[in-house]
């Protein structure tokens, strides 16, 4: 079975950083697109970051800039390097995996991680 577990979430002051990664089993994630989402209580889930199964990213406007994406596809682990937080970018992030590898920027994740919490003040 597929399972993606997140790590390397905590607690940080703005303007700090933090290193997320996502563990995938059951999944080669140099296959698809990847992608971290974020979500806070009572908001729709955001869309943060995808990456392909070419290396291509994309971003939202929100993190451009402060955050990257990458994946190692011999360990297969999917990182969300998150620079410059802002209290704003509170939330869990989860990871996802999609079943296709194009086009990346859609919701359309088959595979999902429990999240962890990032919580920037």
């Amino acid at each position: 079975h597929v399972q993606l577990v997140e790590s390397g979430g905590g607690s940080v002051q703005a303007g700090g950083s933090l290193r997320l990664s996502c563990a995938a089993t059951g999944h080669t994630i140099s296959r698809t697109c990847m992608a971290w989402f974020r979500q806070v209580p009572g908001k729709e889930r955001e869309r943060v970051a995808t990456i392909g199964s070419t290396g291509y990213t994309t971003y939202a406007v929100f993190v451009e800039g402060r955050f990257n994406i990458s994946k190692d596809n011999g360990k297969n682990i999917l990182y969300l390097h998150m620079n410059s937080l802002k209290p704003e970018d509170t939330a869990k992030y989860s990871c996802a995996a999609s079943l296709v590898s194009f086009p990346c920027w859609t919701n359309e994740y088959a595979y999902w991680g429990q999240g962890t919490q990032v919580t920037v003040s």
